[in-house]
């Protein structure tokens, strides 16, 4: 006797692969975007680096209230 069919597991492996297609393209669309603004992101890209890492920090330790 055949098994019984897994609709619901089928369902979401469509799902799965309709996701991944989908975020797949996005990505691909994104990265044409970014290539197509800026040819020298490279440079772009270093600068950005920099600027996030090096947070800028506004709190002092020195100031105590006596």
């Amino acid at each position: 006797m055949p098994r019984k069919p897994n609709y619901k597991f089928a369902r979401q492996e469509r799902e799965r692969a309709k996701a991944k297609k989908k975020t797949e393209r996005l990505q691909a669309k994104l990265n044409k975007k970014a290539e197509k603004e800026s040819p020298d992101s490279a440079e772009n890209e270093a600068d950005a680096k920099v600027s996030t890492e090096t947070p800028l920090d506004t709190s002092h330790g020195d100031d105590e209230i006596v």
